[in-house]
């Protein structure tokens, strides 16, 4: 099976994912099994060559200076004779420069770059529909310049120590001017009405779309921007490539939080993922529960989690949204991987947690309110202003008041102690006032109950006093007799 979809073999739509309705429409603006190409200092795995694949390795033809020479406008010729010269304006297009050195092959660069310039202008324009053979030397123009080694991070092969994936510089492709172009010619490929799906899906077969999100890692946020587009377009158009988009991405989300934790493009394809997750058919599929249990809840582990926190915190809460059922699942898993010694990270799953809560339905909330609520009187009761801050603003959502009402009598004797502690010492002043205001809203909702909690801490704290007491006493105890036995022990000396 995996050879199959190496080779690029299609199937037909299954008739679940003929009824996913998919929010077609890019996932942000744009400006104009694994076969790992993406990184020079890792491991290819090389697909089996095909000779009919366009997406296969193709070797560039030698650069030749008089073969890269200005050629007549396509507006300019016949139509009779514009397959032919847009064929010869792919070969053009299709030697690889060097770009390391701006001052070589200037001329070359630059017909080239007007070369893909007018293949942009004349897909944008529709002046009419290229052949099918067109079509698939373009696909291997594009393949040849997009899908490059791309240079290793600063943290590999350097003996650089591993930092800050926030801290890093970000490396800008010097090739962009040209890379830009064939991206953007690419995408007016795919988002083309004239661009017939079944002949397309010859040439934009798996092994391309693989490739594809295999670039994904590339350190230049332009091209990660661009893939995000084309891929999104890609999955809106080509139904047979949506299930094996998925396990794609799946499968380097899953070598991200288990193995790496080093990948650039997560956040874009998690904007993906968004879209996707908003179109997704009900009831959902089990496939996709998994999804979400395997794969987006365990993305809240790594520690770069703050990159792509808020791409991540809308697709979980989609899932929420849209199935309510979710919500204990979800939830849980927060509270499984909640950071211990973060306090940034604690602001973000606080928040996000938050909005998963708008979205729960009581019967939900009941059966995960036990283990949250000792987690938020944790919060509470933290040293740094803003945990404990961010957590008391639960409060001032009516949805979570309203489910906190509802189950007040398991909710506050949970937290009473909490916020009877900061209320005596918490340092910042803004937490001390929050808590006032939470404590005042529960004696007003249940007077009765507020008072019984207020008498069982009096009982516990008066209980541990007396412990505390009886602990020093025995301590002393314990002092006098070793002064005695010293004592003892000096005199007969």
């Amino acid at each position: 099976m995996f050879k199959k979809i190496l080779k690029g073999g299609h199937r037909k739509p299954s008739k679940s994912d003929s009824t996913e309705n998919y929010a077609f429409g890019p996932p942000g603006s744009h400006n104009p099994g694994s076969v790992v190409v993406n990184h020079a200092s890792r491991p290819v795995l090389s697909a089996p060559e095909q000779n009919s694949s366009p997406s296969a390795p193709i070797a560039p033809p030698p650069l030749s200076t008089a073969a890269v020479e200005p050629l007549p406008l396509l507006r300019d010729v016949p139509v009779s004779e514009r397959q032919s010269l847009f064929l010869r304006k792919l070969q053009i297009c299709s030697y690889q420069l060097d770009f390391t050195n701006m001052l070589k092959t200037v001329r070359e660069k630059e017909v080239k770059r007007r070369t893909l310039l007018e293949l942009v202008d004349f897909f944008q324009s529709g002046s009419g529909k290229i052949t099918e053979v067109c079509q698939e030397e373009m696909i291997k123009m594009v393949a040849i310049n997009i899908f490059r080694c791309l240079p290793p991070a600063s943290h590999e092969n350097t003996g650089q120590e591993v930092t800050d994936p926030e801290e890093e510089e970000t490396h800008l492709d010097p090739s962009w001017p040209h890379l830009q172009l064939v991206y953007e010619l690419l995408l007016r490929y795919v988002v083309s009405s004239d661009t017939d799906t079944k002949v397309a899906k010859r040439y934009i077969d798996h092994s391309f779309v693989l490739k594809l999100i295999d670039l994904f890692d590339s350190e230049d946020p332009r091209e990660r921007e661009y893939l995000k587009t084309i891929l999104h377009r890609i999955y809106g158009k080509f139904m047979v490539h949506r299930p094996f988009i998925r396990k794609a991405i799946n499968n380097i989300f899953y070598r991200f939080i288990y193995e790496t934790e080093r990948y650039n493009g997560i956040g874009e394809l998690l904007e993906i993922l968004g879209s996707i997750i908003n179109g997704f058919a009900l009831p959902m599929k089990e496939e996709h529960k998994l999804f979400l249990a395997r794969a987006l809840i365990p993305l809240h582990k790594p520690k770069p989690v703050a990159t792509y926190h808020h791409q991540l915190s809308y697709c979980v809460t989609q899932f929420v949204e849209k199935d309510y059922k979710l919500a204990d699942t979800v939830i849980r898993g927060l509270l499984k991987y909640w950071p211990v010694t973060n306090c940034q990270k604690e602001v973000l799953f606080l928040g996000e947690l938050e909005e998963v809560l708008e979205a729960t339905q009581s019967a939900e909330f009941q059966r995960c309110m036990v283990p949250l609520f000792r987690q938020i009187a944790r919060c509470l009761n933290s040293p740094h202003f803003q945990v404990s801050e961010r957590a008391l603003f639960f409060w001032n959502n009516e949805h979570i008041v309203g489910l906190i009402a509802q189950n007040r009598h398991v909710v506050l004797p949970l937290i009473f102690e909490a916020l009877e502690k900061n209320i005596l010492g918490h340092w910042n002043q803004a937490v001390h006032g929050l808590t006032v205001n939470v404590r005042k809203m529960f004696m007003e909702v249940d007077a009765e109950l507020f008072e019984e909690c207020r008498r069982q801490y009096e009982e516990k704290t008066a209980g541990a006093r007396e412990v505390e007491d009886q602990r020093e006493m025995t301590w002393k105890r314990l002092a006098d007799v070793a002064g005695e036995r010293e004592g003892g022990n000096l005199v007969a000396v």
